[in-house]
């Protein structure tokens, strides 16, 4: 039964706990891999910029068939085995360098294998809590998940900066694969018995993707919501890929230093996940995703001219507060695409919008290492803070910035075009 507290339900409680970990084991192996590359390996700018696009190119190779697959299997299943493929490969890092074989190739491969167990993770994850929750519960287990991120975000970047400084990034890394082994342990005692789905007798793949497009794209809201993200996870990217190059080798900061500046963006997104709720009972949905975006975009601007001394500062409270839109965004925005989807296209819907947004993570990890080998570091963080400073504009200038309440509950698709059959 629907409840307005998803605390209320064991299995959201043991999906939080197991996504808690998993979040643990991303945010650690996030600061570790790229300084293993760094200091390590002596990757350059350009091979750094790689890294991170490998790393999320998965979600544009197969995140839109994934959808179309989620849909097909049960949830819990997909998710297991998605911590067990990240659990193996990042094991293999540590190993390689005890034995000293360890390459560029090899970390290439983990982080792309890595991502695409991420695609079913994340595409997952996404599907089954209006199931776990109900649909009227979605905006508190949203805010929950979000703040879960950026919780992750603060303790997880830390604890790696932290566990690189005093114990290696080898070891760090593999407190990664075991984090990541734990969740998958955890959400075996998910007790919600899932019916496999029905094969879709009607409908080939490529029809079913095409079905998942047209709801996203279709709809002026999600166009925008998907729109926004975009440029907000391009901006973002283009940042976070040269910032293990500027703290370690051009301000000689060690990397504690960088995990604490990762950590102030993600206690913005705890506090933007955690007011949204507040500001949309205030505002209405709408004008909180769209004024939001108006008057915190320009903090983005503030990143690029991260220095020594007070412009260290000044940097981390405009990377803080360019979190702070991006988590209220993340709350208000998931809870309305999950109620504008009915329940036999969440699958598609959430894997066409990480597709679009984690593709744009990895367009913007080449950019990155493009910019930063041909105009050099301080050019890529202007390239970034300007992508973050107009983010809001599609989601400002769409009919999302009218809207006052999230649209009513829908469980069953409306009539299916005759392209989709």
């Amino acid at each position: 039964m629907p409840t307005e507290s998803p605390w209320r339900t064991a299995d959201f409680r043991i999906l939080f706990a197991a996504s808690t970990l998993s979040q643990l084991g991303t945010n650690v192996s996030y600061v570790a891999v790229p300084l293993i590359a760094v200091v390590a390996l002596d990757a350059d700018p350009g091979q750094v910029g790689a890294l991170a696009t490998l790393s999320t190119l998965a979600f544009l190779l197969i995140g839109l068939p994934a959808g179309a697959w989620v849909d097909r299997m049960r949830h819990r299943g997909v998710l297991i085995a998605a911590d067990l493929a990240r659990a193996v490969l990042f094991a293999s890092v540590p190993l390689a360098w005890w034995a000293d074989t360890l390459t560029l190739g090899q970390l290439y491969a983990v982080v792309l294998l890595n991502g695409c167990a991420t695609v079913f993770f994340d595409v997952g994850s996404q599907s089954v809590l209006p199931a776990l929750v109900g649909r009227e519960a979605l905006v508190p287990a949203n805010a929950a998940m979000v703040s879960l991120q950026a919780v992750g975000n603060i303790g997880g970047r830390s604890a790696g900066g932290a566990l690189v400084q005093l114990l290696g990034a080898p070891v760090a890394v593999l407190c990664a694969a075991a984090t990541y082994l734990a969740s998958a342990l955890q959400l075996t005692f998910v007790r919600r018995k899932e019916a496999l789905p029905a094969p879709a007798h009607d409908t080939g793949l490529r029809a079913q993707i095409v079905e998942g497009l047209r709801h996203v794209f279709g709809n002026p809201e999600l166009r925008a919501l998907a729109l926004t993200a975009t440029l907000t996870n391009l901006g973002m990217q283009t940042i976070n890929t040269m910032l293990p190059v500027l703290f370690v080798r051009e301000l000689r900061l060690p990397a504690g230093a960088l995990g604490l500046f990762w950590a102030a963006g993600g206690l913005g997104l705890l506090v933007g996940a955690r007011c949204a709720r507040s500001l949309a009972g205030r505002l209405g949905y709408g004008r909180t995703l769209g004024l939001a975006g108006a008057v915190l975009a320009p903090a983005g601007l503030l990143v690029p001219l991260i220095d020594r001394g007070p412009w260290l500062w000044l940097a981390g409270a405009g990377w803080m507060l360019a979190l702070f839109k991006t988590g209220t965004d993340n709350v208000l925005g998931v809870s309305l695409r999950q109620r504008m989807t009915s329940d036999d296209l969440l699958g598609r819907m959430n894997a066409t919008f990480r597709c679009v947004l984690t593709g744009a993570l990895a367009i913007g990890g080449a950019l990155s290492g493009l910019v930063g080998e041909l105009a050099g570091v301080r050019a890529t963080l202007w390239v970034g803070g300007v992508l973050l400073s107009v983010a809001f504009l599609p989601v400002f200038l769409s009919p999302v910035r009218t809207r006052r309440e999230l649209p009513a509950q829908q469980t069953v698709s409306a009539v299916r075009q005759p392209a989709a059959r």
